[in-house]
């Protein structure tokens, strides 16, 4: 049995519903981010489709990171966790995914499921620290500079 996730709120820090007004500031976050980005339609695509989507929002009103999670039949799936290159390194991504994994929970699912770049060292860290498991790996699951890269498919067995 897995370890139940736990994570204390900064004051001035909460994670919210993402709203639609939020998406400019969710889209710039994911174009510095990464090389290959999410374009505006799939952020709009998973909001239409009515998945888990959140905002790390700080007293400014500002997204500091975001979160996009599907879930059915039992599973849940972290599509995107994504958090400001100037808000890196204190803890914002663990509190995104200590949500999601608590959600999951709530809705009674039984594994959270991600996809993870295998060059990603730090999200790596992140995501094994918190008890996910290695269940396999995605040939050529990313798009790279250089052709494709590969992904590693983690698991936490929630119940």
């Amino acid at each position: 049995m897995s370890a139940q996730p736990q994570a204390d709120l900064r004051p001035s820090l909460r994670i919210l519903p993402l709203h639609p007004d939020w998406l400019p500031q969710v889209l710039e976050i994911e174009r510095r981010a990464y090389e290959f980005p999410w374009s505006e339609n799939i952020f709009r695509d998973c909001i239409k489709a009515g998945y888990s989507a959140w905002v790390l929002s700080d007293a400014r009103e500002a997204v500091n990171g975001y979160a996009f999670m599907s879930m059915a039949a039992g599973e849940s799936h972290v599509l995107n966790l994504c958090v400001d290159d100037a808000y890196r390194q204190r803890g914002y991504g663990r509190l995104m995914l200590l949500h999601l994994m608590r959600i999951a929970r709530a809705a009674n699912m039984t594994i959270v499921l991600l996809e993870v770049r295998r060059s990603n060292k730090a999200a790596l860290k992140l995501y094994e620290s918190e008890g996910f498991q290695r269940l396999g790996l995605r040939k050529g699951y990313y798009p790279a500079k250089e052709g494709r890269e590969d992904a590693f498919v983690l698991g936490y067995d929630i119940v």
